[in-house]
């Protein structure tokens, strides 16, 4: 084996292995918000912020340490970034109080920008254009399988110790990825390196982001959040008009305004994830508080989505490198709507045949749009803008994920702001807000169809200085 190949086959065993870790953690965690509600006496609103604290920081940081990397080195950004991401990690686990444990998720979601928005664009500066759709179709899978253990080991995991045996275990493997790569990555991997890193453009985004999503997630509280929601809007469009005039931008507009497929492939990531990132959250709950299933059941049950997503995600990636990434991203989100749709009818009699077969449907649906979307992002743009082309593409994931989560919070604090799950009336308030969270996802994922339509065909000349 000569050592280009060596190289290739070791950055996919450390991307997939780094691919895993947090999909595994954050579909493992769902399994535990129930008992880390009963055991920090938290109500279901703050629950929220358990997965949202991580997701808006991950989301806020992603772009300048994405920009950073392609400047500094990719491989230095994520050394230092799984390193913080083990110590976050068994911060959390330690945790003594709630407020504690969202310090810590905050800063491992700080952690997590600088490793899993870079460890793509390694990835793609590393294997050969030819093999990129199948790479990535093997990342994906990674991902899915992440998904698909995180329900069933969280559950274990959550009967056998507790939740924060899940954090425990995450930092662990954040420790072998971060010795595979000290020790048997050789190579350093730049874009942009001769460029000046944005400053003011990195100080704009991440306050516009972060006080945009936070007056978004309660903005019915009253004038504290709607200042915070006007204030962060106000930022992301004074961010906009300056990158578009500055010479070294965090984030090139032109990318969107200039280059169709990059712009609408991003929108497809942004609403798909904004109309399905909540879906294992809200089932989890559903599943242990309403249907009254124990975690490893339940777990068992949530399997059914990510394992066919881990399944079909490699194939959907070697389809995308001979179909159009349109047609097949565009279908698997059409099927997610139906899925989608179906779920709106949720109640204490639905059957568990029934939620196990429509979260395999989604699955199908979210393998079709994933990999294909993802080929379709990195062909789209020169490989000095890996970085930031993977980094925006990981920032529109967790943008969604967050909106996602953010419409979730904004529905329960409606009706659910001071229940806990032990409350009297908790059954039917989260019923109700369940079936509306799941119209509004129908809504934005039909939405999304067209987006992903509209990116038109892939051009075979994006692929030219692929080598």
């Amino acid at each position: 084996m000569d050592q280009n190949q060596s190289i290739v086959r070791l950055t996919m065993v450390i991307v997939m292995i780094t691919s895993f870790v947090a999909p595994f953690m954050g579909n493992a965690i769902n399994l535990g918000i129930p008992q880390i509600g009963l055991e920090y006496g938290v109500d279901q609103f703050g629950l929220n912020w358990v997965v949202t604290s991580y997701l808006l920081a991950t989301a806020a940081f992603l772009l300048p340490f994405g920009r950073l990397a392609d400047i500094v080195g990719r491989k230095k950004v994520f050394i230092i970034g799984m390193f913080f991401f083990a110590v976050t990690s068994l911060g959390c686990g330690l945790a003594p109080s709630f407020s504690v444990l969202i310090i810590f998720r905050v800063l491992q979601g700080i952690a997590s920008a600088m490793t899993f928005g870079t460890s793509m664009a390694i990835l793609t500066s590393v294997v050969p254009g030819k093999q990129r759709g199948k790479a990535m179709g093997l990342s994906a899978a990674a991902t899915y399988t992440g998904l698909s253990l995180g329900p069933v080991l969280g559950g274990v995991i959550c009967n056998t110790i507790s939740w924060r045996g899940i954090f425990y275990l995450n930092f662990i493997i954040s420790l072998v990825v971060l010795g595979l790569t000290v020790t048997k990555l050789s190579g350093e991997w730049t874009g942009a390196e001769d460029e000046q890193f944005d400053t003011w453009g990195s100080m704009l985004w991440l306050f516009g982001i972060l006080l945009f999503l936070y007056g978004l997630s309660d903005i019915a509280a009253g004038f504290t959040y709607v200042v915070a929601f006007i204030l962060g809007l106000l930022l992301l469009v004074v961010f906009a008009i300056y990158e578009n005039k500055t010479s070294h931008p965090l984030l090139p507009i032109r990318m969107f305004t200039k280059n169709r497929s990059f712009a609408f492939s991003n929108l497809a990531a942004l609403i798909n994830y904004s109309a399905t990132f909540a879906l294992i959250y809200l089932m989890s709950l559903y599943l242990q508080t309403i249907l009254k299933i124990d975690t490893s059941k339940s777990g068992l049950i949530l399997l059914s989505q990510p394992i066919i997503m881990a399944a079909l995600s490699p194939l959907a990636g070697r389809l995308s490198d001979k179909i159009n990434s349109q047609i097949l991203a565009s279908l698997g989100m059409g099927l997610t709507t139906i899925g989608l749709f179906l779920f709106i009818f949720l109640d204490e009699k639905t059957s568990i045949m029934f939620i196990t077969i429509n979260l395999a449907f989604i699955g199908l649906g979210f393998a079709l749009f994933s990999s294909p979307n993802t080929n379709a992002v990195m062909s789209s743009v020169e490989r000095n803008l890996y970085g930031v082309a993977s980094s925006t593409l990981a920032t529109m994931r967790l943008l969604g994920q967050a909106f996602s989560m953010t419409i979730v919070a904004l529905i329960t604090s409606l009706d659910m702001k001071n229940m806990t799950i032990d409350s009297p009336n908790y059954i039917t308030s989260f019923i109700k807000t369940s079936q509306v969270s799941f119209i509004v996802f129908t809504v934005l994922c039909f939405i999304g169809v067209f987006a992903s339509l509209a990116r038109g065909r892939k051009s075979s000349s994006l692929r030219r200085d692929i080598v």
